[in-house]
């Protein structure tokens, strides 16, 4: 056991330079975990993930591989996972734990993305409304230009499909890390403002990944 988490350890690491890598809390985290077999097996299936997908020509099929892998992790709360009402995990936090909630997933998806060779400006965290339901969720959007219609990568279907094909979600907002736009019909319409609150999750979180290495 020691010796593959050494081995996924190196795998890890000689990836892109902004990809995921263990630290030794990371490894103790693992190590003492009693799920440190289904970690090994996740973290060992993410590292040729990112080297299959690096080859692909085709965008969709790119797209429909990282958003299938991340759909096969288990959805939970944050109030059950973490006991507070919204948390934002790390690609590295949410493939150790092994289950997230819409934002983990949408996440962990655009930096994956970004990793096997997406330009991070085609993509796009959006908040949306789901009919019929009370709260908010997430989902990330590939967006090729202004006007064309975005991409669906969404953990509650395996599907990668236009967004005027998801009927039931209502956009609100989609931001990334240069602009954020408000959508009409479905497509870019304007810029606009998010009003984060007393605590910016997006600039925390690309922190912890950029910086912190969390």
């Amino acid at each position: 056991m020691k010796q593959m988490i050494l081995l996924i350890f190196i795998a890890l690491s000689t990836l892109h330079s902004k990809s995921i890598t263990l630290n030794d809390k990371d490894l103790k985290t693992i190590k003492t975990s009693t799920h440190k077999k289904a970690i090994k097996i996740r973290l060992v299936k993410y590292v040729k993930l990112k080297q299959k997908v690096k080859n692909f020509d085709n965008t969709l099929k790119k797209l429909s591989h990282v958003n299938s892998f991340y759909n096969k992790i288990l959805p939970v709360e944050d109030t059950t996972k973490y006991n507070v009402d919204d948390h934002w995990a790390t690609p590295k936090e949410f493939l150790i734990n092994g289950k997230g909630d819409c934002e983990d997933y949408a996440i962990a998806k655009y930096f994956t993305l970004i990793e096997t060779g997406i330009p991070k400006d085609k993509l796009y965290f959006a908040i949306v409304k789901v009919k019929a339901e009370a709260n908010y969720h997430m989902v990330l959007l590939y967006i090729e230009n202004k006007n064309a219609m975005p991409l669906v990568l969404d953990n509650l279907s395996f599907k990668v499909v236009p967004f005027d094909i998801r009927k039931k979600l209502q956009p609100k907002v989609i931001f990334n890390e240069k602009m954020t736009y408000i959508l009409k019909d479905k497509k870019i319409y304007k810029k606009a403002k998010i009003n984060w609150g007393k605590v910016n999750k997006w600039e925390l979180l690309l922190n912890r990944v950029y910086e912190k290495n969390e």
